[in-house]
């Protein structure tokens, strides 16, 4: 018996056959590849690319753990542009003036119909590389103190790395954005047309009715949807692995090239990946059953 909430499931015959199922397709493949492809398992070599022993005895993040606190960066900064595009972007979608609702409409369109790949080159080589060329990022944090670069190359990138990772933050915001902009769009378009016309029968502003009648009543609808866009942000920064920023895929493909090690190194990112997708499926979950209650 398992408990989720107040409710309680039990297990039946068709969950244990799924089960079954699912046990036996694993087995099947690790098999098939050992046998029909001759692969010799060599699992013993994956924990030291993912935690390193030092010359003092400690231990430290390897390629494949620093690749996946990359990960973690490069989509928590883009999730966080992205909301900053998308919201306004949205808003102006469903509320705005004739012109306003024309721009974002061009937004929208235009991102979701060009391919996520041509996007990443035609800003990184085309628009970000040059403009942030010009604003001189890394050359400024060169020049700066030993714990700037320290506080720079946690929350960010490296001075090495800093353009790239900044033109891959801004890239895939851009691409995400457009998604949140609906997103938004979509749970203020939500709100009944009576609640509005009510509002504005107490004497209220158009701008206090959007702020205390419709902004309350649309976040409870576009919380969970958004928590959902983070978790696609997640998988859609593999991506930025072609400009060569070095998050988990891209690292992935580097202990591959020096290991050979295929099916190990693939099957341990797509775990991290899991671990962290599933992580925030859950507290997006979670999130949205505290926001059912009121």
């Amino acid at each position: 018996m398992i408990g989720f909430g107040k409710k309680r499931y039990r297990f039946g015959m068709v969950d244990a056959a799924a089960l079954l199922l699912v046990g036996a397709l694993v087995l099947w493949f690790f098999h098939r590849v050992g046998a029909v492809l001759d692969y010799g398992w060599e699992w013993g070599a994956v924990p030291s690319y993912i935690l390193r022993r030092t010359d003092e005895g400690g231990w430290v993040p390897n390629l494949l753990l620093t690749g996946f606190f990359t990960t973690v960066k490069l989509s928590l900064w883009a999730s966080l542009l992205a909301s900053v595009i998308g919201i306004p972007a949205g808003a102006m979608r469903a509320q705005g003036s004739p012109g306003q609702k024309l721009l974002g409409w061009v937004y929208v369109e235009t991102i979701r119909n060009i391919p996520s790949l041509v996007l990443v080159f035609l800003f990184y080589f085309f628009i970000s590389s040059q403009f942030l060329d010009l604003l001189g990022v890394d050359a400024w944090l060169r020049g700066r103190s030993e714990i700037t670069r320290a506080i720079f190359s946690f929350l960010f990138a490296g001075e090495a790395q800093i353009n790239a990772f900044l033109s891959a933050v801004i890239t895939l915001a851009i691409y995400e954005g457009a998604y949140v902009t609906e997103i938004v769009r979509g749970g203020l378009l939500a709100v009944p047309f009576g609640q509005k016309e009510a509002a504005r029968a107490t004497g209220l502003k158009e701008r206090q009715v959007f702020r205390y009648v419709i902004l309350p009543q649309a976040l409870r609808k576009i919380i969970s949807p958004l928590a959902g866009q983070f978790i696609s942000t997640i998988k859609d920064s593999a991506i930025m692995s072609v400009i060569s920023i070095q998050e988990l895929t891209f690292q992935g493909m580097e202990v591959m090239a020096a290991t050979f090690l295929t099916f190990e190194v693939w099957l341990t990112v797509t775990f991290l990946y899991l671990i962290l997708t599933f992580s925030l499926s859950q507290a997006a979950a979670f999130m949205d059953r505290r926001i059912a209650k009121y």
